[in-house]
């Protein structure tokens, strides 16, 4: 089954606003393993505008009592990431090429262009015994190359679904990123999937795009737990992961 990946970004985004310590991204993250998620992704900025340094070390400690679980640190690796990934070791780093200020991370990285700045990172990091992600647009072309660079596995940057769910372009934006991931797979990569993903548009998603391993679910799941609570909103993702599972069965 396809793991689920809380992104806690925007839980530090709210404590942030006050100098009271509260909410806990920390106490969050255990409340969201405790509900059944399978790791948790952070995306620490240099503005500090979400998860910070000390976020990251202390999920860290956290994540070490759930050695089952997944910790997801994203980033642009020629920002601070990688001082991260050298102090913490996580299970996974995405590498994402975000710039400083971006409101959110909004492209896939060009790999024509960005190569042969990329494949020391990503040596490091495989050094390191660190999962490599490459947050990559839904282009099969793109695949081949993102695995001669040493990557693992891409993350499908899946915000064009997402505004296209919904609308006559639906199928044509899955039937793309059906072939990304295909793509991908057939080089020997691993398949990842996030941004924008949320209760209506995830099981689809996953039925029409068989062998994601992992949906990373930030903003909209973040949204849902307001409403509900973050033990009941995990549970709530975490069913439209088996639906989606179960759609693919009946339809194999």
């Amino acid at each position: 089954m396809t793991a689920l990946s809380v992104n806690l970004n925007k839980i530090a985004l709210v404590r942030n606003t006050r100098r009271l310590g509260i909410p806990s991204v920390t106490k969050f993250a255990a409340i969201a393993l405790a509900a059944g998620a399978d790791g948790i992704t952070v995306h620490p900025r240099p503005d500090g505008r979400h998860v910070r340094g000390e976020d990251v070390r202390e999920l860290a400690v956290l994540l070490a009592q759930w050695p089952a679980a997944e910790f997801n640190i994203e980033g642009n690796p020629f920002h601070q990431l990688m001082d991260y990934v050298r102090e913490v070791r996580p299970a996974q780093c995405t590498l994402v090429p975000d710039e400083t200020g971006a409101f959110t991370s909004d492209h896939g990285w060009n790999l024509a262009r960005d190569a042969d700045r990329l494949r020391p990172v990503i040596d490091e990091a495989r050094a390191l015994g660190v999962r490599v992600s490459l947050f990559m647009d839904p282009e099969p072309q793109a695949m081949a190359p993102a695995r001669a660079l040493g990557a693992d596995r891409v993350e499908l940057y899946t915000e064009p679904y997402a505004q296209a769910f919904g609308t006559a372009r639906q199928a044509e934006w899955l039937a793309r990123y059906r072939a990304a991931a295909e793509a991908a797979q057939a080089a020997g990569l691993g398949v990842n999937a996030g941004h924008d993903l949320n209760r209506d548009n995830l099981a689809p998603f996953l039925a029409a795009v068989p062998g994601v391993l992992e949906v990373s679910i930030g903003h909209a799941l973040t949204a849902d737990a307001l409403e509900f609570g973050m033990e009941h909103a995990v549970r709530l993702y975490l069913a439209a992961i088996r639906s989606a599972g179960a759609a693919g069965r009946e339809t194999a």
